[in-house]
């Protein structure tokens, strides 16, 4: 692994288990086995390093929503099927999720917020898209796609905290039945 994918790794472990503000750049380097300059040889500043690790943790996550959300003609099963990519997404990067969701709701003129910022909306942007592809004649949407994509996010991530506060042993199974259960809970509410 080469020095610049080093550090990344470890300002994101160290990132994700004592928090940005809690973490120097001596401390990042010195787990990443660097020198300070190096460090800012490659990121230029802490908030650079934070900048990139936040990139780089949703270039996997984009890739793979653009391609679930495509509309298929089906939202429910357009749902369904971003909701199993991002279960395999987020419980197989832990960390920068759960890096991704402290960042999310931190300070709005915090350094993380404004550094996540632009990835959360693109997400939104994506996930709207899905709507609109799918049209007014669907439901009760009438103008509110937007609406309907951050409620349906919102889900996914309350899920996902929720999943990953439990006990492994407690977990529930992340399964293509379990996202029809949150996808079918999402388009019918509880009285169904």
């Amino acid at each position: 692994m080469d020095n610049r994918m080093n550090i990344l790794e470890k300002a994101l472990h160290l990132f994700y288990e004592k928090g940005y503000d809690a973490i120097g750049v001596q401390e990042i380097a010195d787990a990443a086995g660097v020198t300070k300059p190096t460090l800012y040889h490659y990121f230029g500043s802490k908030y650079g390093l934070l900048q990139a690790v936040a990139m780089e943790g949703y270039a996997d996550l984009q890739t793979g929503m653009a391609e679930a959300i495509q509309y298929q003609g089906d939202l429910q099963l357009n749902l369904e099927r971003m909701t199993n990519f991002y279960f395999k997404f987020c419980s197989s990067h832990e960390a920068y999720y759960r890096l991704m969701m402290a960042m999310m709701y931190s300070a709005k003129e915090s350094d993380t917020y404004k550094a996540i910022r632009p990835y959360m909306s693109e997400i939104t942007a994506m996930m709207t898209q899905l709507f609109v592809s799918a049209g007014d004649r669907i439901g009760n949407m009438r103008g509110r796609q937007e609406q309907y994509s951050i409620v349906f996010f919102g889900l996914l991530n309350s899920y996902m905290l929720y999943w990953f506060n439990k006990s492994s042993k407690d977990r529930p199974a992340l399964s293509e039945h379990q996202a029809y259960e949150l996808v079918h809970q999402f388009l019918h509410g509880i009285y169904v």
